[in-house]
């Protein structure tokens, strides 16, 4: 049986960058990395998140999302952190030491697309990172989707243009995505195929959760543990009942109430 001390002890080694037992032993020159979500990391400008939960009697599975624009990746991408006890972890070869993560990545508008939609015009610091204005489509995951190119439209959801070196009020390359995340929320979602890719495919899913409350990944004197959010989720994975899903804190994942990318 799964207890809910055994999903918060794995919450917790995810949160503070620990492998847990249930990583492939590999090699002692291995690389392991154990993510935890991040709406606030300095290389990632957040657009949406959810929680995914999975179980049965015996295995259970969490899949942290999240979207958004890779600042020093030069592409908007998914993120999905897996914590469970029945993770495919994905694991890159090499000759001399293998990387193994909880981690998997799904490239939404890739750097070849963001060369050809940039501002071409103006001072080097007018083409970092922005679209141009005559740009009418913009691929996203291989399917041309129509580009708004009217900064209001963006300023009324939110989403502040860049100012500096911006005169003509041009969309940067992170504004797209969030307004994608307000317009058209599914087109930068993870599918249930992108999510199955790490996890058992005959492994039942109990629910997605859009909106909840979230602590700093940074903060470590509050680990899941000792969050509300997280015990709620372990008791829906041991007893696979979603109405255990009855949170009292004000959902705040929203990418409004969080500073990122700003390194």
């Amino acid at each position: 049986m799964v207890s809910e001390a055994e999903i918060l002890d794995e919450l917790d080694l995810a949160f503070n960058g620990i492998q847990s037992d249930h990583y492939p032993r590999g090699h002692s020159k291995d690389i392991r990395y154990n993510f935890f979500l991040d709406l606030e990391h300095g290389y990632f400008v957040t657009a949406g998140s959810r929680i995914h939960l999975y179980g049965d009697s015996t295995r259970w599975a969490i899949v942290f999302e999240k979207n958004g624009y890779a600042n020093r990746g030069f592409r908007a991408e998914i993120e999905l952190d897996y914590v469970g006890n029945c993770i495919d972890y994905p694991v890159d070869k090499y000759a001399e030491q293998s990387y193994i993560t909880n981690a998997s990545r799904i490239t939404l508008i890739g750097s070849e697309e963001y060369e050809r939609v940039e501002n071409k015009l103006g001072s080097d610091m007018e083409r970092f990172e922005l679209i141009g204005a005559g740009v009418k489509e913009i691929k996203v995951r291989g399917v041309a989707v129509p580009f708004d190119s009217n900064y209001r439209d963006y300023e009324k959801l939110g989403i502040k243009v860049r100012e500096h070196d911006n005169p003509r009020k041009l969309i940067g390359f992170e504004d797209f995505v969030r307004y994608l995340n307000e317009t058209r929320p599914a087109l930068i979602s993870a599918t249930e195929g992108d999510i199955r890719q790490h996890i058992p495919k005959n492994l039942p899913k109990l629910m997605t959760i859009g909106e909840f409350h979230f602590e700093s990944a940074y903060d470590k004197g509050r680990p899941p543990s000792m969050q509300e959010t997280y015990k709620l989720i372990a008791k829906v994975l041991v007893t696979r009942d979603t109405t255990k899903w009855r949170p009292t804190q004000k959902a705040n994942n929203d990418w409004r109430n969080w500073k990122s990318g700003s390194l």
